[in-house]
């Protein structure tokens, strides 16, 4: 298939499945232990049914949304995913890139290629910045402090990695190793990996011309002057998970940082309270894509609790699962403020490079559209629970 004839998500993972060796989509698609969280965020969108409203002028609409103050095209943006730069040598900046022309925020993962400061020379107003905390307190500052100086958007805290998880296609791949009672995860050259690298010459091809092995760019400057691509994966494998982190670290990135500060993994109410308590600006509510706690319930199954249980102290956020223009509305029916997708993206940016990007952002956008006209809402700030089907009939009015 042509890149031009993908007409949903759906069609570009077919492509980008085929453009990469199985090793290294399976790093992409997968969960972990049974996969059982995958299949439980996209069952979460299927349980719910938009209930349309007819004979409403839908001539015009709408779909900008204001967060932070800024006001973005469309009401999604990138979530943070690390490791792009392994199946698209220059992976991080097409994301960044497609994100600055949509007007859409692209979160840069904290396990990026590319560094946070070369994303904020692509995309200056929408570049926001994941922070995988270190052990080291100073190390984290230090990432802070980078964060603020560059002017990222926003800082996104990922609080949902506190250990490694079971990635176990992973494992069987040999990308991830058991090292005094911890998983350290990284790519080892075993015979398998050659031979599918020998049937995919065009993923090559990309890593020659284009740099080589990916590097962890945000931990690179803190690995010492001239220090090597194998030191800033040392630095940056070592110093994360910051297993010890708490409550009282949060508190002082609030102090550290002046802009929007979300934190990003929550799915208890009782965590959103204390996050809205401490002065954070937004939550992203996710379950890390189901790639960290196979039982963790869907965001879209815990946003509800947790909008009853904050209101509108904060922004609330939704990540994981999303594969339809549709999935986004109904979010918004149930509470968020603002969505945001990882997989999608990626698929488009193996399928077609900067064009694949481009194409799956139309397709959201072009999908929202549709559906707000013919549900009857022409403005996002309308949604709520009465555009969604309810088994007890009288309370659908």
């Amino acid at each position: 298939m042509k890149l031009e004839n993908a007409i949903n998500i759906e069609d570009l993972h077919r492509m980008a499945k085929r453009k990469l060796p199985k090793i290294i989509f399976d790093f992409i698609e997968g969960g972990l232990e049974d996969e059982r969280g995958l299949e439980r965020n996209r069952n979460a969108f299927q349980k719910h049914l938009l209930l349309p409203r007819y004979l409403v002028d839908v001539s015009r609409r709408d779909q900008s949304t204001t967060v932070f103050g800024h006001t973005y095209a469309s009401p999604f943006g990138i979530s943070p995913t690390g490791g792009a730069g392994l199946y698209r040598r220059d992976g991080d900046l097409l994301l960044a890139e497609a994100a600055a022309e949509a007007n859409i925020p692209f979160i840069m993962s904290g396990g990026s290629n590319a560094s946070m400061e070369e994303a904020m020379r692509i995309a200056p107003n929408n570049t926001w910045f994941q922070l995988y905390a270190a052990k080291d307190h100073d190390l984290t500052d230090a990432l802070i402090g980078r964060a603020r100086d560059s002017g990222v958007g926003a800082l996104v805290l990922t609080v949902d990695v506190p250990v490694h998880p079971k990635r176990e296609r992973n494992w069987r791949n040999g990308f991830a190793t058991v090292r005094n009672g911890g998983v350290i995860e990284a790519l080892k050259l075993k015979p398998l990996i050659l031979l599918e690298a020998m049937t995919h010459p065009g993923w090559v091809y990309n890593y020659v011309t284009n740099g080589g092995a990916p590097t962890l760019g945000n931990w690179a400057p803190h690995a010492g002057n001239g220090a090597s691509t194998s030191a800033a994966i040392a630095l940056g494998r070592g110093q994360t998970p910051a297993s010890a982190q708490t409550w009282r670290d949060l508190e002082r990135y609030r102090q550290l940082f002046p802009r929007p500060l979300v934190v990003k993994g929550i799915l208890n109410p009782t965590d959103a309270i204390r996050a809205a308590e401490i002065g954070v600006d937004g939550i992203i509510v996710s379950n890390h894509g189901g790639r960290q706690l196979d039982q963790a319930p869907a965001p879209l199954d815990a946003l509800p609790a947790i909008k009853a249980a904050v209101g509108d102290k904060l922004t609330i956020m939704l990540d994981s699962g999303v594969r339809r223009g549709a999935d986004i509305l109904i979010a918004f029916c149930l509470g968020a403020q603002f969505v945001f997708f990882g997989r999608p993206t990626l698929y488009g940016a193996v399928a077609g490079g900067l064009p694949g990007v481009k194409k799956a952002i139309d397709i959201f956008r072009e999908e929202i559209d549709l559906i707000m006209g013919q549900i009857g809402c022409p403005s996002l700030d309308q949604l709520g629970p009465d555009f969604l089907w309810r088994e007890d009939w009288a309370r659908n009015r």
